[in-house]
């Protein structure tokens, strides 16, 4: 005969076991209904990469799993080992950094496989966010290595968070009780416009000291843009002038394929050119990205959303000279863009003419045209950005500022103090 006390616990033993596979139900179904969510949202949900990048996700993009998931995409190795198992020993690795203009990409794309000694080198592609259709330009290129990486810290994958905009962020100016600095017009931040100068602070610090594929290369990075056009004797101009600077201009800290005034051609002369650097094909070994890292306080304190302002402004003149570029004296790359790189694609055209971009090249763009018997003509007191100049703002935020010195501490022992 079974007392009530036993009765009892069978009665609780069965409630519990019915509980739990309720529970376990429960857990199954949501599941199964949350995956095609999740698969809009990640676009790496299918694929398992092990994280080799020297470095810990930054904070405050942990709770974010786009940017998990983006950060460990960053370690998965170049593509097209297979086709180019080996790259050239006085290589010239190429960054391009890009944003969400497939069509001024296909035509970067396009003029990159027809460059002379591609073949040699590693392509890196910085992605300000991820864009499917980016992504998948990206993953067509089969002329060299392809290294792809993607900011984790890209205000187009934070919703409703910093760096993204957050639901209590100052939006206009005198707005009292909400959150944000403003700049010193006023104007509080507007995350796609700070986005330009992380994006390019976090590649740079990115491709110098976390990537395992460029972090020992002593060598120059060649940057470019998705809307920069080069011609077939860009690369091996862009050798030739790294080759010649020492010995060419021993004051130049960089080479360029273009001139500074990005309208310009260049002069058609026969002489090399010293100038200031220009935005448009600039390249730099290591030793000028330690003096540049080094100023990471004065990079990520300057009120301007530019990072080339803001080097021309305030990094450059802390160097305590001249900074030149050495380059050559007719172009061997083009800006052909119409519109900021975050003002979004402004219809089917993506502000380029009809959608087309008609750029002449002419034989002599075809082979190298630098000549290493030329002598260097020195273009001295420039128009542009010099020290003094205040910024144009949009960079007041004090997150931002914050942000920013991380992106030069994180692969250095994870100290936030960025100063020499």
């Amino acid at each position: 005969m079974e007392t009530p006390w036993k009765k009892q616990r069978l009665k609780d033993t069965a409630l519990c076991r019915l509980g739990i596979l309720v529970a376990v139900t429960v857990s199954v179904v949501l599941m199964l209904v949350s995956l095609p969510r999740t698969a809009l949202n990640n676009p790496f949900s299918d694929i398992d990469f092990a994280p080799k990048l020297n470095v810990s996700l930054l904070s405050v993009a942990r709770g974010n799993p786009i940017s998990v998931r983006l950060h460990k995409r960053n370690s998965s190795p170049p593509r097209n080992l297979d086709l180019y198992p080996n790259l050239g020993k006085d290589r010239v690795v190429i960054v391009l950094y890009v944003h969400n203009r497939p069509q001024y990409l296909r035509v970067t794309v396009e003029s990159l496989s027809k460059v002379e000694g591609i073949s040699e080198t590693l392509l890196i592609v910085s992605h300000d966010g991820y864009f499917e259709e980016m992504n998948k330009i990206v993953e067509s290129i089969k002329f060299c290595q392809v290294k792809q990486i993607f900011s984790p810290y890209s205000p187009h994958i934070f919703r409703d968070s910093f760096p993204g905009t957050t639901a209590n962020d100052c939006k206009n100016k005198g707005d009292e009780d909400c959150q944000g600095d403003p700049d010193q017009y006023g104007n509080h931040r507007s995350p796609k416009i700070v986005s330009l100068k992380h994006h390019w602070w976090w590649m740079m610090n990115t491709v110098w000291d976390g990537l395992e594929e460029s972090r020992d290369h002593d060598g120059h990075l060649l940057f470019i843009e998705e809307d920069h056009f080069l011609f077939p004797n860009a690369y091996r101009n862009i050798q030739t002038l790294a080759s010649l600077k020492r010995a060419k201009c021993p004051d130049c800290f960089a080479a360029n394929l273009a001139p500074s005034d990005v309208k310009s051609r260049g002069e058609g002369f026969d002489s090399l050119v010293a100038e200031r650097m220009g935005n448009v094909g600039y390249s730099f070994n290591r030793s000028v990205w330690e003096k540049i890292r080094h100023k990471a306080r004065e990079f990520c304190f300057f009120d301007d959303y530019n990072w080339d302002i803001t080097m021309w402004a305030t990094v450059f003149p802390s160097f305590g000279s001249p900074v030149y570029t050495l380059r050559g004296p007719r172009t061997s790359a083009v800006h052909f863009g119409k519109c900021g790189l975050h003002q979004g694609r402004g219809g089917e055209g993506d502000c380029m003419d009809n959608g087309v971009v008609n750029i002449e090249v002419k034989e002599t763009d075809k082979v190298v045209n630098v000549k290493e018997e030329w002598g260097v003509r020195v273009f001295e007191h420039q128009p542009g950005y010099k020290a003094g100049f205040k910024g144009w703002g949009g960079w007041g935020d004090e997150r931002d500022r914050r942000l920013c010195l991380d992106f030069a501490t994180m692969y250095r022992f994870n100290s936030r103090d960025a100063s020499p």
